[in-house]
């Protein structure tokens, strides 16, 4: 998955109102209920169906590192739809998201300008119209690139043209060599 991907469910994460569940066997029954037997899990996580019913009773409790870690995703993809569904919501709707990244930015401006691209570390509060538009963009199944645009346009507007009140004449925001993203809901 993408950096701006797994920020955006990190983000979501925070709001879970409980914990998901950590040992193998209770992850494993878990996905169990969700997927309604079995056999399903076995064919989502590629281990044979007696693996699972092994994990399932607890004879089985400490899996391979690539199975555990697999396990641990599909766990949390699946934990708190509603919850995950309300934060989404509020941050698309009311909230906004904030972005807190260190990036190389710059950008493409009339000449005679400073638009020499620079690392720059920056925590900038994004009205709600991004948020809505970074989790219709991911769940719409968008790449790294569709969601870094998208956010670089956000920036354009909201910390390089501060909502139109300057540098109007901006034309594009370059957002590269992400070194640290962090959003928050």
């Amino acid at each position: 998955m993408s950096l701006f991907g797994e920020g955006l469910d990190a983000a979501v994460q925070k709001a879970f109102t409980r914990p998901a569940p950590r040992s193998a066997g209770a992850q494993m029954r878990y996905l169990v209920r969700q997927l309604k037997g079995t056999r399903p899990v076995a064919e989502l996580l590629g281990v044979s169906q007696r693996t699972v019913e092994r994990y399932v009773k607890n004879q089985i409790k400490r899996p391979r590192p690539d199975l555990a870690a697999r396990l641990e995703r599909e766990v949390k993809a699946r934990w708190q739809p509603q919850i995950r569904a309300r934060a989404r919501q509020k941050a698309a709707t009311t909230g906004g998201i904030v972005i807190d990244t260190r990036a190389r930015l710059g950008y493409t401006a009339p000449i005679g300008s400073t638009d020499q691209d620079r690392i720059r570390h920056l925590t900038v509060a994004l009205p709600p119209q991004y948020a809505a538009r970074l989790f219709h963009a991911q769940e719409a199944g968008a790449g790294e690139r569709e969601l870094r645009e998208i956010a670089a346009e956000a920036l354009k507007e909201v910390y390089f043209q501060d909502a139109g009140r300057r540098a109007g004449q901006l034309e594009e925001v370059r957002f590269t060599d992400v070194e640290h993203l962090e959003f928050e809901l």
